[in-house]
């Protein structure tokens, strides 16, 4: 497999990175402890090199009615500056990605733009849906994926980390920025989209920009940081930081053989739209049968009743029986006791239930509890 390197390689290398295969992409793992990492994003501010994940621009007059069809959310019903989470699905209801839509200004009249963020490891894969669902469509679908970096503002103290970078003059589009939201803003003279998004569990930032501005605007970020505790942070720490928010990772929570009711995901999928879209059908006979919420198998979340964290492919237990398996584990730097994901049997996956987790053959309890794990206090 060819290895990619992002625009910050360079910085991390600097930084004394361990770096780790993710998607075909070397990444940072962490630079020094992936403890002080967590922290640092939990009490000040982390920073993040995210430029691993996919960009998929969408224009055209029939851009939102391609988008309604091509994902399982109703993507026309976003206004212009806003995002929305969603999923891209096969026709049998199996999960292709997750993807965060943001809708941008149009660039002329008439005509409609959507930025598309696939994960690492399925930008590809998605950009060549997209296209191949595009036929029929007034669409242009660009994959920009390459040329473009992402940098993550992590953290209660992001929000004056920025304003110490844009101009006076904007401090409003930076402060007035709601969740699941974007803004161009102007950071060294480099415009950059500026979002209030994010997969820690804390307030914070992601920046797109072109490549050649990513190592000046990572500099600056850390210089004017500093003060306010901001730390770069690998993907470690990122790991740990959403799992104790309960957010799921493609490839361990979610997959082509899981669907959105089991996952929790049923929210996003707008059965109700108007248009047909791609994995309607199956959706709709999912959801009727119960899968999910009635029968089968949900996602849920394990605490830990001693020391020893799960890991995933680790068995779920109930007297012995199997019921599931771990997902995502382990110990919850924040809150002090281990925690997981899990896919158990509908019939055990009540808040309160108590199963045990096969750790290397030796069962210990964990009990049922409701996500996410950690909540921020705003």
């Amino acid at each position: 497999m060819t290895e990619n390197y992002t625009a910050l390689y360079e910085q991390h290398k600097k930084a004394g990175a361990s770096f780790t295969d993710f998607g075909g992409w070397q990444m940072p793992l962490k630079y020094e402890s992936e403890l002080a990492e967590h922290h640092a994003v939990r009490n000040a501010a982390g920073l993040f090199d995210l430029s691993h994940m996919g960009e998929v621009w969408v224009t055209g007059s029939d851009a939102a009615a391609f988008l309604d069809f091509a994902l399982v959310g109703k993507l026309s019903a976003v206004a212009v500056g806003k995002a929305k989470y969603s999923l891209i699905c096969n026709a049998d209801g199996g999960i292709i990605d997750d993807l965060i839509s943001y809708r941008r200004p149009s660039p002329e009249e008439g005509v409609d733009q959507y930025l598309v963020v696939p994960n690492a490891g399925n930008a590809k894969v998605v950009a060549a849906a997209l296209l191949e669902r595009a036929a029929g469509f007034d669409v242009v679908v660009q994959d920009a994926s390459a040329e473009t970096s992402l940098i993550a503002v992590q953290g209660p103290n992001a929000e004056a980390i920025l304003l110490s970078l844009v101009p006076a003059e904007q401090h409003a589009l930076v402060t007035e920025l709601k969740y699941y939201a974007a803004v161009e803003v102007s950071i060294n003279g480099q415009d950059l989209l500026l979002a209030r998004t994010g997969y820690t569990g804390e307030d914070g930032f992601e920046i797109y920009i072109p490549n050649l501005g990513a190592a000046g605007l990572w500099e600056a970020l850390l210089e004017v940081g500093e003060s306010h505790g901001l730390i770069p942070a690998g993907l470690a720490a990122r790991d740990s930081l959403r799992l104790e928010a309960g957010m799921p990772l493609y490839g361990n929570e979610l997959s082509r053989y899981v669907n959105a009711y089991a996952a929790g995901l049923g929210p996003v999928v707008s059965l109700a739209k108007e248009s047909d879209f791609i994995g309607k059908e199956a959706l709709t006979a999912i959801k009727a049968a119960g899968v999910g919420s009635t029968i089968g198998q949900k996602l849920v979340g394990l605490k830990g009743a001693g020391r020893r964290a799960a890991r995933a492919h680790y068995s779920v237990l109930k007297d012995g029986s199997l019921i599931g398996e771990v997902t995502s584990g382990q110990p919850s730097p924040t809150l002090g006791y281990p925690i997981a994901l899990a896919y158990v049997d509908v019939e055990h996956s009540a808040p309160g239930t108590i199963v045990e987790v096969d750790l290397r053959g030796k069962p210990e309890p964990f009990e049922v509890v409701a996500l996410p794990f950690y909540k921020r206090v705003k």
